[in-house]
């Protein structure tokens, strides 16, 4: 397998652990009577399911959407694309309808790896939208799935005779962006890109082999893919992985495998900070706490700090475009800045920059912007888009944040989710904080919502806890006496549910009707 190891490709990665420690385990798939892969076994399904997917017929460069749940058979499809030469397309497995078909049809996917539980969503998009994917291959839980193809691919080469091996800078992954401000783009990820990243994430969050990590959250969101995973099997871990993120199941496992390492969006840290297994379960074994993907409140943050004393917390931030590993806030750096999201990684170079592009002075805000090797090298066939974002020799992110004279940032807002409240800027994460201090407030989005006197009107989308008797006035009352008058609500609504799509992000869009 020669051609395996010429260049620095994502699939390698795997393969040179397989290499070193054949016989470790790599995987360990499920809550319950776990099914369990060697680093070897992993590593021959890749080949398998890459010679399969090439005896389809797709070629080089061709793009193979994955609609699906956390799975062995989805991290084999992965990577078996990034052997095969193929471009994976990671796809939330909670859209359906036009969402669904816009993904499909903006990457001209010619084959789609599909859950049987998701198949009558995606054969409704075919019967309702026109959708002509050329190949679909169950990628689990049915006749002729991934991992059967996989081991009844036979011997001989993964490519065509004759064809070149995969090169570094070649796509491996389109990944969309989450879509909470415009339609999404696909992010063009080379093999070197990738590579970059995990190099980044495993030196930034002292990732180990005995780190004993459990991975539960959507491996088509690049967090959980590039951050975590990805790197864990670099550095010869052994990983569990679980379908979702359920409070209760994830505090059971940890405790009875002595699991060391957890990464959670703050969408499911702040359920879990509630919940009554906390107290009761024995977590001692967990040592390193991950959160990003969105923004944690930092009094939900505190609160998991004093029930977990021992537990180092690390702010991981960044995007998709990035890889998506930008910046970490490591445990030590916690007690002095519990809101920021810490500094640039190994391999990213970072400016903050006013309106006008200049380099704001320290205690300055402005859009943070990005050099690096981890970068996408543009948006698949949206050159408007690219242009825009990679411009004046920086990748700009669209994230507003506040640097100190340290070099640490803190994220005020996205651009797009800053309030003009009577011609004065207000961020919503700020609002957001002083209304999380309120025992009654279970979860919380701050918008600005049109107003004839101010332009834009501070609005607070509120979901009480359960049993809370919590109004308007007595909310409104409690935020007046943590802020200035200008950023206090003048609105409220009470919902059962925030919009949010299934990585955990927050779609103020559809809270603004955008």
């Amino acid at each position: 397998m020669t051609d395996l190891t010429r260049a620095h490709t994502v699939d390698a990665v795997l393969h040179r652990g397989a290499a070193r420690h054949p016989r470790r385990t790599a995987l360990v798939v499920g809550a319950d009577d776990p099914t369990t892969w060697s680093y070897a076994e992993l590593d021959a399904a890749v080949t398998g399911a890459a010679r399969a997917l090439r005896g389809l017929g797709l070629r080089r460069g061709d793009r193979v959407a994955a609609y699906g749940k956390n799975s062995d058979a989805y991290l084999v499809g992965y990577l078996a694309c990034a052997r095969a030469g193929l471009v994976h397309v990671p796809i939330n497995f909670a859209l359906t309808g036009e969402e669904l078909r816009y993904l499909l049809d903006q990457s001209g996917a010619s084959a789609v790896l599909v859950d049987p539980a998701l198949r009558p969503a995606y054969d409704a998009v075919v019967a309702d939208h026109g959708v002509d994917v050329a190949h679909v291959v169950p990628l689990r839980d049915a006749p002729g799935n991934l991992l059967e193809l996989a081991r009844d691919a036979g011997e001989g080469p993964v490519l065509p005779e004759g064809e070149e091996p995969v090169a570094d800078d070649e796509l491996v992954q389109l990944l969309y962006t989450s879509g909470t401000t415009s339609r999404p783009k696909g992010a063009m990820m080379t093999h070197r890109a990738l590579v970059a990243e995990y190099l980044s994430a495993i030196t930034a969050l002292d990732l180990t082999a005995d780190d004993d990590p459990l991975h539960p959250m959507p491996l088509y969101h690049s967090a959980q893919m590039h951050v975590f995973l990805l790197p864990y099997l670099a550095v010869g871990a052994t990983n569990h992985l679980v379908e979702a993120p359920d409070v209760p199941v994830l505090l059971r496992l940890v405790e009875e495998r002595r699991l060391g390492t957890l990464f959670l969006a703050p969408t499911v840290w702040v359920p879990l900070a509630g919940h009554p297994d906390l107290e009761r379960r024995d977590l001692s074994s967990l040592r390193k706490a991950f959160y990003g993907a969105s923004i944690m409140p930092v009094p939900v943050l505190q609160r998991l700090q004093e029930r977990l004393p021992g537990l180092g917390f690390y702010n991981c931030f960044g995007q998709s475009e990035i890889g998506p590993l930008a910046t970490v806030l490591r445990p030590e750096e916690h007690a002095d800045r519990p809101d920021s999201c810490g500094r640039p990684v190994l391999l990213v170079e970072l400016a903050v920059l006013d309106e006008e592009g200049r380099p704001v002075d320290p205690g300055g805000q402005g859009e943070v912007v990005y050099r690096s090797p981890q970068l996408c090298v543009g948006y698949w066939d949206n050159p408007e888009a690219t242009a825009e974002a990679f411009r004046d020799g920086w990748f700009h992110s669209g994230d507003l944040v506040r640097i100190d004279a340290e070099g640490y940032i803190t994220v005020v807002d996205r651009i797009k989710d800053v309030i003009n409240t009577g011609g004065v800027l207000v961020a919503s994460r700020e609002v957001e904080d002083a209304l999380y201090t309120h025992p009654d407030v279970a979860e919380v989005a701050v918008i600005g919502t049109p107003d004839d006197r101010w332009i834009e009107a501070v609005t607070a989308v509120v979901v009480p806890r359960p049993g809370a008797e919590i109004d308007e006035a007595g909310l409104v009352a409690h935020a007046r006496e943590r802020l200035a008058g200008f950023k206090t609500p003048k609105h409220v609504r009470f919902v059962e549910a925030l919009p949010r799509n299934a990585s955990g992000k927050l779609l103020k869009r559809e809270l603004r009707g955008d």
